[in-house]
């Protein structure tokens, strides 16, 4: 039986128990979100292999004013038994190796995967494999195997797209829950759902800014990490040719100017554009609508402040409305920026439209 069907087999047996307990009573996993434990040989530290996943894992983002990395990486060995149980727990882990070494690292491996998948890993018709929630909930854990140490970089490198996708879907659902389990504030999207025909989750904290006939507005005023977000909509929009970067980024910079200012009227948001920062889009479909995210870094007209932000332009062909909403940080005394915008990413994605609205404000 395959890897997969053995894991599909596993979480089908275990749903069924937990659910007859009313609940998943084991233990959740160990470590940060943005963290990821690497088991390797301690050999192969420097080898391709660990080379490569530092390339992609530990990749350095450009998209705000002092780059971060992916993911924060530690290195480790199997020392004993006792200790491959404790990285088991782990909330993000990878076990990298090639398959047929004769290390800890590769015999642990070879025990994960039966003897169809590691026929597909000597054949070269596979090499990731992640199982999610094996031994702990809210686990990620990936096999990364292959042939040689130069196969399997080659593979990671060559898969980079894929395997950052599968990680960073996980975690923006952990950003969503955690984002959103002390509290939300269900008043907040009850009523843009009922007077506008949208709605994105808010977080407990948020206070209600603006409100007006096309764009509202909600901030998290903290003294050391001020938080805010906008929503932006517009009706009767049945050609959209002109949604590209250009346009995304012009209605953002107008819109900032208009609503999010400073202490005086000359001091408003707008879009840092150099060499030096690299703002982020990409293009994604959710549900029916057309999604766009860009990433990037803002500053104030006037005044020396500056922050990360994402924003997400949607589009909902079911009543031909289009949406803008963008979420930003001041934050100068919090060194790291990149877990708060994996947040933003995961609050954008909440969006909903409602597709009877135009049925029913006609």
């Amino acid at each position: 039986m395959s890897l997969r069907k053995t894991v599909f087999l596993f979480t089908c047996i275990a749903a069924t128990i937990l659910s007859a307990c009313d609940g998943d009573f084991r233990s959740r996993a160990q470590g940060s979100i943005n963290e990821v434990i690497v088991v390797m040989d301690s050999a192969h530290f420097d080898s391709k292999t660990a080379e490569a996943i530092r390339a992609t894992y530990g990749k350095y983002q450009f998209h705000m004013l002092n780059p971060e990395v992916n993911y924060n990486l530690s290195f480790t060995d199997i020392r004993s038994n006792s200790q491959l149980d404790r990285l088991k727990g782990m909330k993000n882990v990878i076990f990298a190796g090639a398959l047929d070494d004769t290390t800890d690292v590769s015999r642990a491996i070879r025990g994960f995967l039966d003897a169809g998948v590691e026929e597909r890993v000597r054949s070269g018709q596979s090499f990731a494999f992640p199982i999610k929630d094996q031994w702990y909930k809210d686990q990620y854990a990936l096999i990364l195997s292959s042939t040689s140490d130069s196969a399997l970089a080659e593979k990671i490198i060559n898969s980079e797209r894929s395997l950052m996708a599968d990680i960073l879907e996980r975690e923006l659902s952990r950003w969503t829950y955690d984002v959103y389990e002390k509290k939300e504030q269900t008043q907040y999207s009850d009523s843009m759902w009922i007077n506008h025909g949208f709605k994105v989750r808010v977080q407990h904290d948020y206070v209600a800014r603006i409100d007006t006939t096309d764009f509202i507005s909600f901030r998290r005023n903290l003294e050391i990490n001020d938080r805010w977000f906008w929503v932006w909509w517009k009706d009767d929009v049945t050609d959209i040719n002109f949604l590209d970067s250009d346009w995304i980024n012009a209605t953002r910079d107008s819109l900032n100017q208009q609503y999010i200012k400073g202490s005086t009227e000359n001091k408003f948001v707008t879009t840092e554009y150099n060499d030096r920062i690299q703002m982020r889009m990409n293009s994604f479909q959710k549900g029916r609508y057309l999604a766009y995210e860009t990433q990037g870094w803002w500053t104030m007209e006037n005044a020396a402040m500056g922050g990360p932000f994402v924003n997400f332009t949607y589009y909902d062909p079911a009543t031909n409305r289009l949406f803008m909403i963008e979420y930003s940080q001041f934050a100068p005394s919090v060194r790291k920026k990149l877990p708060f915008i994996r947040q933003f990413r995961a609050m954008g994605r909440t969006f909903e439209s409602d597709s009877t609205w135009n049925q029913t404000n006609s």
